[in-house]
């Protein structure tokens, strides 16, 4: 999990692979030429960033007659949502236990400076 975990938020540190995937996730499928054609580089340079995708598991490509479309793999991101999830949650907590606190404390009386000015 960890390794997974650990390539799929490596694939992920790049802005141009983060954007192809926001794309996939939007639009659905699409082939390389089809995900590079908004972007200044060439088709072998979209490859390689889908390669790096696919080996995180974030992507998957298939055969459609000619067409080779490129597929948003759910699965991954969920791994990393409830990775994520977790965290935020033990954040949560630790906020909410602060709050309690500070909501116990009596409130500060305003010196003499504070109540001049």
């Amino acid at each position: 999990m960890t390794d997974q975990l650990s390539r799929a938020f490596a694939a992920l540190a790049d802005p141009t692979r983060r954007d192809l995937v926001a794309r996939l996730a939007a639009d659905g499928d699409a082939t390389p030429g089809e995900l590079g054609a908004p972007y200044a580089m060439s088709l072998q340079a979209v490859s390689k960033h889908l390669k790096v995708l696919e080996e995180a598991g974030l992507v998957s490509r298939s055969v459609d007659g000619r067409r080779r479309p490129v597929r948003l793999e759910a699965g991954v991101l969920d791994l990393m949502t409830a990775w994520i999830e977790r965290y935020r949650r033990e954040t949560e907590e630790r906020y909410a236990r602060l709050d309690t606190l500070l909501a116990a404390m009596p409130a500060a009386q305003p010196t003499q400076e504070e109540s001049a000015s």
